[in-house]
């Protein structure tokens, strides 16, 4: 039966009606999430992380199928590893990656969560998945060569400093991982050039000489072992760290006394008392 035209205009009227409000409730919608995802971020700004958790929650609830859940999964996460729930973490930030698999920012937050907690081979996934994406990437190539480096894969672990090396050569965490590497995998004279030469670009950078004075103590030179661990401790006086490996290079030489005022510094200035006591016996 064909429609008269009283009967088709009525009809149109009623589906235009219909579209309205269906926008309308869409767009009230849309605001409440954005308001719930707004309390949200102020509650994380008040360092109020039970209510921004009740607000990221709420947000999705209402609204499952939001485009931007992904994020609100990703804070989820980095609220749960800030309250010591590792586990619940790596499920947040998985469902994010569910609903963005290409998002490089909570993969990041999961290979490192992964790495913190001991996992270093699903960690090891993630970066190198990062570094699909974006085979350039500093800090994944970093991070691949540093859980490489601790798989005894010395191969693969030169391959990514010297990638990082490529793109910055004047990298010092990339160079320092790669002379360590070096010095464990059957390069010591190679090391050992490479640590003189850094110390040389940066002379005022304690750390490579607490480096190169463990690397003298390992070769059981220790009168230039004790010459650097003294500079980095002259240079960053208040480091316990360069105090406990001065006592133990003090102890290889016998001088039982001066390794025990290093451990005193140490203590001083924030090493563990058992742990300084147990090296001295």
């Amino acid at each position: 039966m064909k429609l008269t035209s009283p009967i088709a205009c009525r009809i149109l009227r009623a589906a235009l009606y219909l579209i309205i409000l269906l926008c309308a409730r869409e767009a009230v919608a849309q605001e409440a999430y954005n308001a719930l995802v707004r309390q949200g971020m102020d509650a994380l700004a008040l360092d109020s992380m039970a209510q921004a958790e009740d607000c990221f929650r709420e947000a999705m609830r209402r609204e499952p199928s939001h485009p931007s859940n992904y994020l609100l999964f990703r804070y989820l996460g980095q609220i749960q590893e800030r309250q010591g729930r590792g586990e619940e973490a790596l499920e947040s930030y998985t469902s994010g990656l569910n609903l963005s698999p290409l998002n490089l920012e909570l993969r990041l937050d999961r290979a490192a969560l992964y790495y913190r907690m001991g996992n270093e081979g699903h960690a090891l996934s993630d970066y190198t998945d990062v570094l699909d994406q974006q085979p350039e990437h500093m800090e994944a190539l970093f991070m691949r060569a540093h859980i490489y480096s601790g798989m005894r894969d010395a191969k693969r672990a030169r391959q990514d400093y010297e990638a990082i090396l490529r793109i910055d050569p004047l990298n010092e965490k990339a160079y320092v991982g790669l002379i360590l590497l070096n010095d464990r995998s059957g390069r010591p004279r190679e090391a050992m050039e490479q640590i003189n030469a850094l110390v040389d670009l940066y002379p005022h950078h304690a750390l490579l000489y607490a480096i190169r004075g463990g690397m003298e103590q390992q070769r059981k030179q220790y009168e230039q072992a004790l010459r650097d661990l003294s500079r980095a401790i002259e240079l960053e006086p208040t480091n316990a760290d360069f105090y406990v490996s001065r006592a133990t290079l003090y102890l290889d030489m016998k001088k039982r006394k001066l390794a025990r005022q290093d451990t005193q510094m140490a203590i001083r200035y924030g090493a563990d008392p058992k742990e300084m006591a147990s090296l001295l016996k």
